[in-house]
C-alpha cells in the first residue's frame, strides 16, 4: 500500500469523480476478517460526509431497512431516529456541527419510525481530538432483552415481597401480642408462639439465602470450596430428615453402586441439591422416591464422575413443561414454594462442572438426573 502525504481536501479535488462509497468490510479493517454482519448488534457507520457507508445484517433485522437500500443514503433519512418525546435524534445531536470535543453519545432508548423503542449508541470518530468528524459509529439494540430482565426482576421483587409478607406477619402479630401480654399465657402457650415465630424466622433466612444464591449465579460469583464428600452418607442424612418429619421409611429407596469414585465438592452445595430435589419429590410426587448413586463419565473428555438420581411414582411432568423446570419462578404445582429452588440447583451443580437434566422416570413420575465431576484439587492430581 503506498502512502501519501497530501491532505484528505487535496486527494479529493484532484480526484475527475466522486469516490464510490467504500465496502463495508472495510469499516472492520483490523478486526482479524471480522465482517459487520458477524456482529450480534446492529452497526451503522457514515462518512465525513454524513453518507451511510456501513449498515450491516442486525442493522437491517432492527430496522426493517435493507443494507443495499440504505447505503449512500444520509444518516437522517436511512435512520430516521426521534427521542421519546418526538423530536428528531439528528437535528437535536448534530454530530458534525456543535462542540469539537464530543466523542459520542451515551446509549439511550429512541424511537424508529413506527414508534418501535430501539436502544441507540453512537460514537464521532475524528483524527485529532477537536478536529472535523471523520466517521459516525452508531450501535443498534434490540430492547427485548432488556425488557425480559426487567420483566425478571420485576417478578423476583414480587415473589419476594409476597413470600416475606406471610411470615414477617407472623413474627410481628406473635412478639407483640407476647411484649404486651405476657402473663396472659401459660407456658405451653408460650412456646406455642415462640416455635412458630423460630419456625417463620428460618423461612425468611433460607428466603434471603436462596436470594444471595441468584444474585452470586447471575453474576458468575458463586464460590465452590471443594473437599471430600461422601455422597451415600449426605443422600442417608437427607432420607432420614425426611422420615423424622413425619414420612414412612418406606417411601423412600436408596440403591449406592460400588465403586464410586472419590467427590471433591461443596459439603454444602450438595447437601443444597439434595435438599432441594427430595423435598420436591415428596411434595409433588407420590409412591415410592427412589434415589440412586451411581459411578458415570462427565463432560466430553471422560473425566470420572458422580451420577444420582431421584424420581418418584406421581403424575411426572408434562412434556411441554420440561424445558421450563429449571427456569426462575417455575412450579410444578400450586402447593407453595417459591419456584427459585430448581433455578438454584441447575446454577450449583454447573458451577461444580456437572449437569443436570429432567425427564420421565421408569415408574412414570419425574426423574432428576445430575452428575457431578470428581472434582479432586490439581495438587493432589
Amino acid at each position: 500500500m503506498t502512502v501519501g502525504t497530501d491532505s484528505p481536501a487535496q486527494a479529493r479535488s484532484a480526484e475527475p469523480h466522486a469516490p464510490e462509497p467504500p465496502d463495508p468490510a472495510d469499516v472492520t479493517d483490523g478486526f482479524a476478517g471480522v465482517r459487520p454482519d458477524d456482529l450480534p448488534d446492529g452497526l451503522v457507520v457514515a462518512d465525513e460526509n454524513g453518507r451511510v457507508v456501513c449498515f450491516n445484517a442486525a442493522a437491517s433485522r432492527i430496522t426493517a431497512v435493507p443494507g443495499d437500500r440504505a447505503l449512500g443514503l444520509p444518516l437522517d433519512v436511512a435512520l430516521p431516529l426521534e427521542d421519546l418525546k418526538g423530536r428528531r435524534w439528528w437535528s437535536l445531536t448534530d454530530p458534525y456541527g456543535g462542540l469539537a470535543t464530543r466523542r459520542g453519545q451515551p446509549e439511550r432508548n429512541l424511537l424508529l419510525p413506527g414508534g418501535r423503542e430501539v436502544l441507540v449508541s453512537a460514537r464521532y470518530v475524528r483524527e485529532h481530538p477537536t478536529g472535523p468528524v471523520r466517521r459516525v459509529v452508531v450501535s443498534l439494540r434490540g430492547t427485548e432483552a432488556r425488557r425480559r430482565t426487567e420483566r425478571s426482576h420485576a417478578e423476583l421483587i414480587a415473589t419476594v415481597a409476597h413470600e416475606l409478607r406471610s411470615p414477617l406477619t407472623s413474627v410481628k402479630g406473635f412478639t407483640a401480642t407476647l411484649l404486651t401480654k405476657w402473663e396472659r399465657f401459660n407456658d405451653e402457650q408460650k412456646r406455642l408462639m415462640l416455635e412458630t415465630v423460630d419456625a417463620d424466622a428460618g423461612r425468611i433466612k433460607r428466603l434471603i439465602a436462596e436470594l444471595l444464591d441468584i444474585s452470586r449465579i447471575d453474576s458468575g460469583r458463586l464460590e465452590v470450596r471443594r473437599q471430600p464428600v461422601d455422597i451415600a452418607a449426605a443422600v442417608g442424612r437427607h432420607v432420614q430428615v425426611h422420615t423424622t418429619g413425619g414420612q414412612s421409611p418406606d417411601r423412600f429407596f436408596v440403591r449406592i453402586r460400588p465403586q464410586l469414585p472419590a467427590l471433591w465438592a461443596d459439603p454444602d452445595k450438595i447437601d443444597q441439591i439434595l435438599g432441594n430435589l427430595l423435598e420436591n419429590a415428596v411434595r409433588h410426587g407420590e409412591g415410592t422416591v427412589t434415589i440412586e448413586v451411581a459411578p458415570a463419565s462427565a463432560g466430553d473428555d471422560g473425566e470420572e464422575g458422580t451420577e444420582v438420581t431421584v424420581s418418584d411414582e406421581g403424575p411426572g411432568i408434562p412434556e411441554e413443561s420440561m424445558s421450563r423446570v429449571f427456569t426462575r419462578f417455575w412450579r410444578g404445582s400450586k402447593r407453595g414454594g417459591t419456584g427459585l429452588g430448581l433455578y438454584i440447583v441447575k446454577g450449583v451443580v454447573e458451577a461444580h462442572g456437572g449437569t443436570i437434566t429432567v425427564g420421565r422416570g421408569p415408574r412414570g413420575g419425574a426423574e432428576f438426573r445430575f452428575i457431578l465431576p470428581v472434582g479432586t484439587p490439581a495438587h493432589l492430581i
